[in-house]
């Protein structure tokens, strides 16, 4: 909708940094202070305006340093734009798509950024209902965003809906009958970890025959069988978030950074004793403090 070098009020864009399902985003300067922003196009501009105002709504009364923040959202010759922080880095589908399976402790310090901005929507009583590793972005110094909140609702309104919204592949399988709740959002954390662990889904897109398998939890593999590196603990976390048994799985993202937390930090096991220097500690064994640390500054 936008191209290079054209300016939109007060914003000159820069260059296309992707499209979606819901809209297109573009680098964009703000040339009265001279600052890269991010302007999020929505596809459908023949909305109520008060409807196309959700998602700006959503995101400004979520103040997080885990969640993109807007800005401001305005309309310029009749095209609606979110006027967003611009996070310069990469999504995390493009880090493991790049690098594949991530470092256990690189894939539990992004997971528990995930569960710090999810638990702080939902604390605030929001769903996201589409949380995915292309719409978690990651920036150079490694901090991690949740954004796209354009299929978010407050819990009560998504309860009672039927639509059925979100990426198959990281749907929970309430969502294939258009109920979400808060475990919903955890189910979709559970696979973007999975897909961290071991560079792979744990099932492709569940074709419509597929579904009741998807409800009986058939066709989740545990990770640990395609990386032997997991330790067992955190091979168990992240089958309990994907429980497809909503009574089963961890009801809130915080009750998910708990024992993730509490696995993080049990002592290695012993192994027997041999001769030679001790093996230097690896990064598993080494930076229970720094995540802790991290966490607390966020």
């Amino acid at each position: 909708m936008f191209f290079r070098g054209q300016t939109i009020g007060k914003y000159r864009v820069v260059s296309s940094l992707g499209s979606g399902g819901f809209g297109t985003v573009y680098l964009a300067e703000d040339t009265w202070i001279d600052k890269k922003v991010a302007l999020k196009v929505p596809h459908k501009q023949n909305l109520d305006f008060s409807e196309m105002l959700k998602e700006p709504r959503l995101l400004a009364s979520m103040s997080h340093p885990n969640i993109v923040t807007v800005l401001t959202a305005e309309k310029q010759d009749d095209v609606f734009f979110i006027v967003m922080e611009y996070v310069q880095g990469e999504t995390l589908e493009q880090t493991i798509l790049r690098d594949g399976a991530l470092e256990l402790t690189r894939a539990l310090d992004f997971t528990c950024q995930i569960c710090n901005a999810v638990d702080h929507a939902h604390r605030a009583g929001i769903l996201h209902r589409d949380l995915r590793p292309g719409n978690m972005l990651v920036s150079d110094t490694g901090l991690l965003k949740v954004t796209d909140f354009g299929t978010s609702r407050f819990l009560e309104i998504a309860a009672h809906g039927t639509t059925v919204i979100g990426s198959p592949p990281y749907m929970a399988p309430e969502q294939f009958h258009g109920k979400a709740v808060f475990a919903s959002d955890v189910y979709s954390i559970g696979i973007t970890m999975y897909q961290m662990l071991t560079g792979t889904l744990p099932y492709d897109t569940p074709a419509p025959g597929d579904i009741e398998r998807l409800m009986r939890g058939e066709l989740v593999t545990a990770p640990r069988l395609r990386n032997g590196r997991i330790p067992r603990a955190i091979n168990d976390i992240v089958l309990k978030a994907l429980a497809p048994d909503l009574t089963k799985r961890y009801q809130r993202a915080s009750e998910l950074l708990d024992e993730a937390l509490a696995a993080r930090t049990r002592p290695p096991r012993r192994t027997p004793h041999r001769r030679g220097p001790a093996p230097a500690a690896g990064p598993v064994e080494t930076s229970v403090s720094e995540i802790q640390s991290r966490l607390r500054a966020r």
